[in-house]
């Protein structure tokens, strides 16, 4: 296994590395923090084959953290700034991850990541295959939506949860929120189950990017949703057949 660290200051973006890696048979997560020098220690101690890297950061940036860290590790920046990848690769990264990540793009700099870690280990066995394939299909797939003056689309991959709220409902994805004329009803019918399910009156989640689940509530990000008494027997029954 190629043991991962991710360094990110903001908690969305781990949250999103971290659901990544637990989808690449080839990657543990050792440790997901907000703190560089945090991870500069567990690099010290050599436990960490490959680090996911923030350039912006505000106690230490990425580039500060590569030249201390200097090469005991691998590593692969990730940033919405495209103008450090120059940089970057004179200090010999991996690969450079333009935010938003997309999976297929972060399959495609893991495999490469194996490449010289792993070398003897390049050509993926085909239950990655498969992973990826699945990936793929669920990546694109999208739904478009009336919001202001103007349809726009939404990747299916890319949303945490939908909230509705009267006559109108809120898609709270990994980058924006997207208000639109529509009800709840119709939003659960277009979504897939496989993926998505409704668990209160006001709320469908995608069941990916669900963080944690204590009694009936659930965390995503900094968002905690209720799981409604109508709901909750289905809910757990699905959450249930996860776990087995």
């Amino acid at each position: 296994m190629i043991r991962c660290l991710i360094v990110d200051d903001e908690p969305l973006a781990l949250h999103i590395l971290e659901d990544y890696i637990s989808k690449v048979p080839f990657m543990e997560l050792v440790k997901a923090t907000t703190n560089p020098i945090e991870a500069l220690t567990l690099i010290q101690d050599g436990n960490i084959d490959l680090v996911f890297l923030d350039v912006q950061m505000p106690e230490l940036t990425g580039i500060q953290f590569l030249r201390i860290a200097n090469g005991k590790t691998k590593v692969i920046l990730t940033t919405a700034y495209p103008q450090y990848a120059l940089e970057g690769y004179e200090l010999d990264v991996v690969d450079y991850l333009l935010k938003p990540i997309a999976f297929d793009r972060f399959f495609k700099a893991a495999q490469k990541a194996q490449g010289i870690i792993q070398p003897s280990k390049i050509a993926a066995p085909e239950p990655v295959q498969q992973v990826q394939q699945q990936q793929n299909d669920f990546l694109s797939d999208f739904i478009f939506v009336k919001s202001e003056h103007k349809i726009q689309k939404v990747y299916l991959h890319q949303i945490l949860f939908i909230e509705g709220l009267k006559d109108y409902i809120s898609i709270f994805t990994t980058t924006e929120r997207i208000i639109t004329l529509q009800n709840m009803k119709k939003m659960e019918d277009t979504l897939p189950e496989k993926h998505f399910i409704r668990v209160h009156k006001s709320y469908i989640v995608a069941l990916n990017k669900i963080d944690s689940i204590e009694r009936s509530r659930i965390r995503i990000g900094d968002k905690i949703i209720p799981v409604g008494d109508t709901y909750r027997d289905e809910f757990f029954k699905i959450i249930d057949g996860k776990n087995g």
